[in-house]
């Protein structure tokens, strides 16, 4: 009879382990469930644009990691990105290019899209798909303050100046060739490098937009910055062609309207708002 007891209990114990691994896997694959259940939203950007987007050492302000790295970004981009994926129930994980590589990123599909402070312009609308604007942008230009060119109230004063801007931008594919008789000198790679240019005298002006020319006083004090917007004597571009929006593969026309009915409820206030959030607290500014 003891032995009998004995084989009952071994048996009980037995049947209990059982039941608690059982249990303790139906919880670790309901865990792995809900993992692979949630959205992820690849968004590319430079991580060294500021305002738009920067890199930090920490999470400070609420920067989100970047992929294969150790630093975070943060930025207007990252504020809308988080946005965008609080509203449409997206964890965003955050993927650094460089500028160039940004819309082969999106064709290729390595990344769902591309929020890097992007002109949609009717060329780059060849390659890819855009959002409605996330940001209206205004075309503004820098100069030192001890230049000739500081008192400028037109284009026309800036009459052969040494010129720069961003590769592949509206400032230097577009605004650049408008001013008579410029000397305009090969693109930078990044907007950061053609304000190092101007800093050492390289080049009298660089054409920039508006949230990229404040961030840039707070570094360089010595810089006037220029707008002639709404005269006569400003650059000629169209709305389309400053307006900054989300690049997307072509076709992803469901992403598309996810991200637009997030965008359709805010308005230009509320981009200016984040926009200067996002001035105040860069890098820059401390």
């Amino acid at each position: 009879m003891r032995k009998f007891f004995g084989v009952l209990k071994l048996v009980s114990i037995s049947v209990l382990a059982f039941s608690l691994l059982t249990a303790c896997q139906s919880k670790e694959s309901a865990k792995s469930k809900e993992v692979s259940d949630s959205k992820v939203l690849k968004v590319a950007m430079e991580c060294s644009y500021a305002p738009y987007n920067w890199t930090q050492t920490d999470d400070k302000n609420g920067a989100l990691p970047i992929q294969g790295s150790s630093e975070f970004a943060y930025g207007y981009d990252v504020m809308m990105a988080k946005h965008i994926g609080q509203e449409l129930g997206y964890d965003i994980q955050i993927v650094k290019l460089d500028w160039d590589a940004l819309v082969p990123a999106v064709q290729s599909g390595s990344v769902d899209c591309v929020i890097a402070g992007q002109s949609i312009t009717s060329e780059r609308l060849q390659s890819v798909d855009f959002t409605t604007p996330y940001y209206y942008a205004s075309v503004v230009t820098l100069v030192k303050k001890d230049s000739k060119f500081a008192t400028a109230k037109s284009i026309a004063d800036l009459k052969g100046a040494n010129v720069t801007s961003q590769l592949n931008t509206i400032w230097y594919d577009l605004c650049a060739p408008q001013i008579p008789d410029a000397n305009v000198l090969p693109a930078q790679e990044s907007a950061p490098a053609a304000l190092v240019a101007l800093s050492a005298g390289k080049v009298d002006v660089v054409i920039t937009d508006m949230p990229t020319a404040k961030a840039a006083l707070v570094a360089y004090p010595d810089f006037e910055l220029l707008d002639f917007s709404g005269s006569a004597g400003d650059y000629e571009v169209s709305d389309e062609e400053i307006n900054i929006g989300i690049s997307l593969k072509k076709g992803n026309d469901k992403l598309k309207e996810e991200i637009n009915s997030v965008l359709a409820k805010m308005n230009k206030d509320d981009f200016t708002k984040m926009m200067d959030e996002a001035i105040s607290v860069q890098p820059l500014s401390k």
